[in-house]
């Protein structure tokens, strides 16, 4: 672990661990009941990035009455709740839980290229529950290798990585993500991109509920210089007791035309179509907190502040 640890580090970890601990103790349903409490609070007393939230659901869906968007504000604080407290209970029993808690729709669209020894590109968004997600296809004999940022806290960062790595998938840095992905595509293995955030560096803009949104080049980039399927994936949560999830899968491409640019422009807007859909079944299961539409378009007026 190279970076040094602070007294500020330590204290967190500390509380952490406390809460995991109560987490791990009480009954699934009290301790889910919990984080969802604990997410309503931050959502409706604290009002913790409400005011993006509101503004994000506003642009996203103009056409539907507040007191709807209301709901799925505060539904989408307490989907938060519940999917933390859900990820703080995961114990020695990881890969048993994230097999038994899954089932998969179009596994075939990962399972059939890596068997080519070529692999695929898995691109997903903060929906549902990204980290079962790329969990229950690992436990089914998928080499998932998902970009992950480091967390501020080297002592956070290091327990996520061994309860990630105990579900089975091994973890490229962000900051290596260019040369790796490439790394592991020839490899044969499945990059798994979480791509939904806002992009401040050379942003691809592309309509993400009828909005311009700056989107990252990458995916698509990686795909067109491989020939490696693009697999869009969405991880839904379908029951609350027992907590079960729903892995949805499908393969976008669009006929390249020689235009590398152009191609992964349209190939962009296609997987970002597909992850809308998504969105659009659960949209108190996606994580409306994150400013996605805050880089604006050269030609609007501030445009491309970050």
């Amino acid at each position: 672990m190279s970076r040094e640890i602070t007294t500020r580090h330590r204290v967190e970890y500390a509380a952490f661990r406390a809460l995991r601990g109560v987490l791990r103790f009480l009954p699934a349903p009290l301790a889910l009941g919990l984080g969802e409490a604990l997410g309503w609070f931050a959502g409706v007393v604290v009002r913790i990035r409400r005011r993006v939230v509101d503004d994000n659901l506003a642009l996203a869906f103009p056409d539907r009455d507040p007191s709807w968007r209301n709901r799925v504000a505060r539904a989408s604080y307490r989907h938060l709740g519940r999917e933390a407290a859900s990820q703080f209970r995961v114990g020695r029993r990881a890969r048993e839980w994230a097999l038994e808690a899954t089932e998969v729709e179009g596994i075939e669209f990962l399972q059939a290229p890596v068997a080519q020894g070529r692999g695929a590109v898995m691109v997903t968004g903060h929906l549902g529950s990204w980290e079962m997600g790329g969990a229950g296809l690992a436990v089914r004999g998928l080499p998932m290798e998902p970009v992950a940022q480091s967390q501020a806290n080297p002592l956070f960062d290091a327990d996520l990585t061994a309860t990630r790595e105990a579900m089975g998938l091994t973890l490229i840095r962000r900051g290596d993500a260019s040369r790796e992905v490439i790394r592991s595509l020839r490899r044969g293995r499945v990059p798994g991109l979480v791509a939904d955030q806002n992009a401040r560096k050379a942003p691809l803009f592309v309509d993400f509920f009828g909005v311009p949104a700056a989107t990252h080049r990458g995916p698509a980039l990686f795909a067109l210089r491989t020939g490696a399927p693009l697999v869009v994936g969405a991880c839904l949560r379908i029951s609350r007791h027992p907590q079960r999830y729903r892995i949805v899968l499908e393969e976008v491409s669009v006929p390249t035309s020689g235009d590398l640019d152009d191609d992964v422009r349209r190939l962009t807007e296609a997987w970002v179509a597909a992850l809308e859909r998504w969105v659009r079944v659960a949209p108190e299961q996606y994580f409306w907190q994150h400013k996605r539409w805050k880089t604006r378009p050269p030609e609007t007026p501030g445009g491309l502040e970050g």
